[in-house]
């Protein structure tokens, strides 16, 4: 990989300061590295909370298996789904730099209250561990749609060194937020389990502390952008522009678009007025009746926006509509990553977890995933891209739909391994004799599922870093915050769905006389249930490929118009 990619590139062109001026020499990597490690830090404070929180469900607040899995998924859902609130009011009124500030203020007022609900004297009341818990989840919605877009918007569009950077950061960015992951996983996990969880959850609450120091100490370098408005009531605009003039034609020649009304039988061409389509795209065609002036537009002095739409609306909501296949063809891909923060979590602690004489947590192991998308990411932008580079010409070497159907592959072999690994595993405990004894040791090492954690880390490296990708650089400049927040949308209805799963088949299963997933591990069937998502994730990649085709990003869209 070029060295430039690495180091502070030179500043950027002049971006807008949200004031209406110029704001010279600010963004750049100086600013975006101080973002970075901001993220670092609260990716490792949630993960220090939801990397084990199905442990603290079980053991502490003893609940059953299946329904400490559901309400895992449904935080992570809920954390995943918050941010396209945050997002809105980003865009619309507060802007990125401020909702970062308020919302990582509301993170630490939930990690403080879960200090508190984990204290012994409190412990056993579920109901303030909640409220705590989706406290954090508050917080996380203002801060996790807006603070990568704003890393993201330190590097300008004009000049193809800052474009290359930028294609880069995605993937530093990740490798950022794996470092605080992997940290989380490996420290505060063992702390939880064998200091205590209030020790845990004070780390976390400090270091989130620091985190706010550190961004509010670079706040002068930052480019900003000013809100422009509410980005939902402009495709609002489009919608309903379009609808009142459905009873509008079109007539193509050579030189743009003709539109009459089909009542008035064509009109004359003083009647008939036109606009030219050099800027418009082919597709969802019938959005574009939005932007005819009719008799009603033509006599009117100002120009309702209900009524009457420009081009380039028209074309921010077509964006949006083109990502919309994508984005649910990616809902399977979520469903089966939930897996790892709940019953992979699950099987690795009937395991031996010794090495040597030091047993660490069965939440740790996801290490191991944190530790192949190190690996990959590096491995991905200084050796893969630049080999795809020489053979399609392209800056990011592959393009950025290829490389979430790479992920979406990896993530449906995932579920096939970790269906053949829990079946060795059942296969062990019938052996000897443990079927019964959901608390023993099975004489296995752990490191038998280390490939479900490395192809679920194969498949974030391609399919998580392509949906940002994807959902930054696709999306209408002034929605990127909604972008970002669409994009981790994916992975809180994708754990919807996995907790919805959950739900039917123990209702369906049930009624055979044996629930597949049950509080001992070793009486379950577990492998059925990875199995049928491996069904779902191969129907699912047939759709997402299909989808994919039809996709047509904007800028090639841009370049075949010059």
């Amino acid at each position: 990989m070029d060295s430039q990619l690495l180091l502070p590139i030179s500043p950027i062109a002049p971006i807008s300061n949200g004031d209406g001026g110029q704001m010279d020499r600010k963004g750049g990597w100086k600013s975006a590295i101080f973002i970075i490690f901001v993220e670092m830090a609260e990716r490792f404070s949630y993960y220090g909370v939801a990397g084990n929180l199905i442990t603290y469900l079980t053991t502490v607040l003893g609940q059953p298996t299946a329904t400490a899995a559901r309400n895992v998924n449904t935080f992570l859902g809920v954390s995943a789904l918050f941010p396209i609130i945050g997002a809105f009011l980003a865009d619309s009124y507060i802007g990125r730099f401020k909702t970062i500030v308020v919302s990582t203020t509301v993170y630490i007022l939930g990690l403080v209250m879960l200090v508190v609900a984990s204290t012994a004297a409190l412990r056993r009341h579920s109901a303030l561990f909640f409220v705590a818990l989706y406290t954090v989840s508050v917080g996380e919605g203002g801060h996790k749609p807006c603070v990568q877009t704003f890393a993201a918007d330190q590097f300008g569009d004009d000049l193809p060194a800052e474009k290359e950077a930028k294609s880069s950061f995605f993937n530093w960015w990740y490798l950022g937020i794996l470092v605080g992951t992997t940290l989380a996983i490996l420290v505060v996990v063992y702390v939880e389990d064998y200091v205590g969880w209030t020790v845990g959850y004070g780390m976390l609450a400090a270091v989130t502390v620091l985190a706010l120091a550190v961004f509010l100490v670079g706040s002068r370098t930052y480019a900003r952008e000013a809100p422009v408005g509410s980005p939902f009531t402009r495709v609002a605009h489009v919608v309903v522009a379009a609808i009142s003039k459905h009873g509008l034609l079109e007539e193509r020649d050579g030189r743009g678009v003709w539109y009459g009304d089909d009542k008035s039988g064509g009109g004359s061409d003083r009647e008939r007025l036109w606009t030219r389509s050099l800027a418009r795209t082919n597709q969802f065609r019938f959005l574009d009746k939005a932007t005819i002036i009719d008799d009603t537009d033509a006599c009117s002095e100002k120009r309702n926006p209900w009524r009457l739409c420009s081009v380039s609306q028209v074309e921010e909501v077509k964006l949006l509509l083109r990502l919309i296949p994508i984005w649910l063809s990616c809902l399977t891909f979520a469903a089966v990553i939930a897996q790892e923060s709940t019953f992979f979590i699950k099987q690795g602690a009937t395991l031996d977890r010794s090495l040597g004489s030091f047993h660490f947590p069965p939440a740790s192991f996801q290490v191991v995933t944190s530790a192949t998308i190190l690996v990959s990411v590096a491995l991905y932008d200084l050796l893969l891209v630049p080999a795809a580079r020489n053979l399609t010409g392209l800056p990011s070497g592959i393009t950025v739909l290829q490389r979430i159907g790479v992920g979406l592959f990896f993530s449906t072999v995932t579920m096939a391994v970790a269906g053949v690994l829990e079946t060795k595993r059942l296969r062990v405990a019938a052996e000897n004799g443990l079927l019964d004894s959901p608390t023993a040791t099975l004489p296995m090492t752990i490191w038998w599922l280390a490939p479900q954690y490395i192809l679920t880390g194969l498949s974030d490296v391609f399919t998580v870093v392509g949906l940002q990708e994807l959902f930054y650089d696709q999306m209408p400049v002034q929605m990127r915050s909604t972008g970002a927040a669409l994009y981790l949308s994916v992975v809180g209805v994708g754990n919807f769905i996995s907790g919805v799963l959950i739900t039917i088949f123990q209702g369906i299963t049930a009624k055979s006389g044996h629930q597949w997933l049950v509080d001992n591990l070793n009486r379950s069937h577990l492998n059925y249930f990875y199995w049928l998502l491996a069904c779902l994730g191969a129907v699912n990649f047939c759709i997402y490929v299909y989808a994919a085709k039809a996709f047509v990003y904007k800028k090639m869209e841009a370049a075949a118009k010059v």
